[in-house]
């Protein structure tokens, strides 16, 4: 098993010492990422307790109680990989300004697992969260994703979701753990995504789905996740990925990341 690229406090360091004109990702491993704008910081998905066997790094690259930095922490869904009981508390009580994002029919669950009501922003598919700080304007849009359906229902909405995260004329899109399902490009299109982080293992997507997605939304990037973390995933994710991108998709950017590993979107 690999160490991360870049950890604790160094990475700490570098991710608050980060400014730059275009958006800087930082990959936690699974599917979470640190996205950097100006002086905001948001988190998705960070997984960073030892949920299964970790296959891929020896170890999170990040605690919950290193984190004093986030404004905001963005969940996808419930499941512990996504919304994690074991680092989320700690990461609260050191961000204490952070809120976290989440699914509208998630709000029960992140409160079993120490995310306190006041601290939350619950959301739907087609909504809009609004973040401010220090002159700059952030945007969080929300689609349906489907893992491996989409469940709406009345009461809760789409249990999984999407995230379109706006800086300026830059959108990143995370997807969450999600399959394609029909309209789901004609949704995204209109976004005008620069950055599309896609999961390629498990459930998910397959390589040449994801491949297909980012083309049909008109995605400068594609960014592998969801894979290559624990057992229950492909271990060879990564060099299909690779291979299908060079040999079947060389118009196509993409960034293929180390743990920890700090990438700045080419303006």
């Amino acid at each position: 098993m690999l160490e991360p690229y870049r950890s604790g406090l160094e990475l700490i360091e570098e991710i608050d010492t980060t400014l730059a004109m275009t958006p800087t990702l930082w990959w936690l491993g699974h599917a979470g990422f640190v996205i950097r704008f100006a002086t905001m910081t948001f988190y998705v998905d960070p997984c960073l307790s030892d949920l299964a066997h970790r296959v891929r790094v020896a170890r999170a690259p990040l605690s919950g109680a290193e984190i004093r930095h986030a404004d905001l922490i963005l969940c996808t869904q419930a499941s512990p990989d996504h919304m994690d009981a074991t680092a989320l508390p700690g990461l609260l009580d050191a961000s204490r300004r952070a809120r976290v994002v989440l699914p509208k029919s998630a709000a029960a669950a992140g409160q079993a697992r120490g995310i306190p009501l006041h601290r939350m922003t619950t959301t739907d598919a087609d909504l809009r969260v609004e973040y401010f700080k220090m002159g700059q304007y952030g945007r969080v849009y929300s689609i349906p994703s489907a893992a491996p359906n989409l469940d709406w229902s009345a009461e809760g909405g789409y249990p999984y979701l999407g995230y379109l995260i706006r800086f300026g004329h830059w959108t990143i899109y995370h997807a969450g753990h999600t399959v394609r399902y029909e309209g789901m490009a004609d949704r995204l299109r209109p976004y005008n995504v620069n950055i599309a982080l896609l999961p390629i293992s498990g459930s998910t997507l397959r390589v040449n789905e994801a491949a297909q997605l980012a083309a049909d939304i008109g995605a400068q990037w594609l960014v592998p996740m969801h894979y290559g973390t624990f057992s229950d995933e492909d271990p060879n994710a990564e060099s299909r990925f690779v291979q299908h991108m060079l040999g079947h998709r060389p118009e196509q950017g993409f960034k293929v990341f180390q743990v920890g590993e700090k990438w700045t979107v080419p303006e």
